[in-house]
């Protein structure tokens, strides 16, 4: 009897079981992959003309809107894709609605980031990226601007890689706990870089992002960086990076010069102390280059040498946070991703202050005073010093 009761209740229960067994498998059911992407980005609108004594001072790799015919300016509208679609697949694609393709025509779309993180491993201590991303050399150039304190990047560190970014091959190894860390200097305000792994090494074209390769002879760049933690919570990040390849430039019909195809090849060194609340930051690089030489009216390879000191505060205002700083750069060289690879002797001072509001607006001020002498074969001879105040609202969504 007891035994017919039990198959009686067995009978009676399967069904429900198996209900509840698949209703439990549907609420854990794998999402599909465009469950898994997300979407983000961020604004900003500058004005550069306040306090300005002198019209004639350029910056054409920092901001196209110094000086004359400068106005309000939308420096960068981004939208971001990205997400792991898989368990060793993650995309990441960020075009811009802000690019300048001319002096005139602004605000046209141009992707910047379109790349594929393949894991090695399930861990993801290993990776391969493919496609166009940033090249990794140096810290600031690794620095999202959504999260960097000056307006731009220093001329001397970011002159290698024009837009940072290049289409090609890279490879990515970082101990989980350090890609957490790196994470977490984002994440946490401290103006991290990312995660570009403590080890790097890539090929990419060298012609530079959205330009087509130009001498069938590929850049190779390595780069080797670590955040190390001390007893007290302090981090400190040192990097050591270097690339070399050959540069197709372009040249004005008064370069004198025979060859387009050049010599291209640095390294850097860099060390940065995360604002806790104080905060320390500088990068130096040399090598070798193409340079306009105003002299012999042509384009040479010629050595080249820069870097960049910033010191800041960050401080918990209320709910926000209010971060002073004070950077100056230095540089000698080449531009060779300009006209002629336009000479550059820069000295320059920022003085500045970023406030960030939440999560979703920044307010950034910063005074520059500026002595740059720039030439080519058009302006053989031309040195500007000039001071500005420079305004700046980021928006992040």
């Amino acid at each position: 009897m007891k035994t017919l009761k039990a198959l009686v209740y067995l009978i009676i229960l399967c069904p429900v079981y198996f209900s509840l067994a698949q209703s439990t498998e549907k609420t854990v059911a794998p999402k599909k992959w465009y469950e898994k992407i997300s979407i983000r980005g961020y604004a900003q609108v500058r004005y550069n003309r306040l306090l300005e004594t002198n019209e004639k001072l350029k910056c054409e790799q920092c901001d196209r809107s110094w000086g004359e015919n400068g106005g309000f300016f939308i420096r960068r509208g981004r939208v971001i894709i990205s997400g792991d679609v898989s368990e060793r697949l993650y995309i990441y694609i960020q075009p811009d609605f802000a690019s300048n393709v001319s002096g005139s025509f602004q605000h046209a779309l141009q992707i910047r980031d379109a790349y594929f993180d393949l894991a090695l491993d399930a861990k993801k201590e290993y990776r391969l990226r493919f496609g166009q991303s940033k090249v990794p050399y140096g810290f600031e150039n690794m620095q999202s601007s959504q999260n960097r304190l000056s307006l731009d990047r220093a001329d001397p560190t970011n002159s290698p890689v024009s837009n940072e970014r290049d289409l090609g091959v890279f490879f990515y190894w970082a101990p989980a706990k350090i890609r957490e860390r790196f994470a977490y200097l984002v994440s946490s305000g401290l103006k991290g870089s990312g995660d570009y792994g403590v080890f790097a090494l890539g090929f990419y074209n060298g012609q530079n992002s959205n330009r087509t390769e130009a001498n069938n002879e590929p850049h190779a760049v390595s780069r080797i960086t670590y955040p190390f933690q001390l007893k007290n919570g302090q981090i400190i990040e040192t990097s050591l990076q270097a690339y070399t390849g050959k540069y197709v430039i372009e040249k004005n019909t008064k370069n004198k010069a025979t060859v387009s195809d050049f010599i291209d090849r640095r390294v850097g060194a860099t060390v940065v102390v995360y604002p806790q609340p104080l905060g320390f930051q500088a990068e130096y690089n040399v090598g070798q280059g193409p340079e306009f030489n105003p002299e012999t009216m042509t384009t040479e390879v010629r050595n080249l040498h820069g870097g960049y000191a910033q010191v800041m505060w960050r401080q918990k205002v209320n709910d926000n946070f209010v971060t002073p700083f004070i950077k100056y750069q230095y540089y000698n060289g080449g531009k060779k991703h300009e006209i002629d690879a336009r000479s550059y002797l820069v000295k320059d001072l920022e003085i500045g202050a970023e406030w960030q509001l939440k999560n979703y607006f920044e307010f950034t001020a910063t005074y520059t005073i500026s002595n740059r002498t720039y030439e080519d074969a058009n302006l053989p001879d031309n040195h500007q010093i000039g001071n500005l105040l420079r305004l700046q609202a980021q928006f992040n969504f």
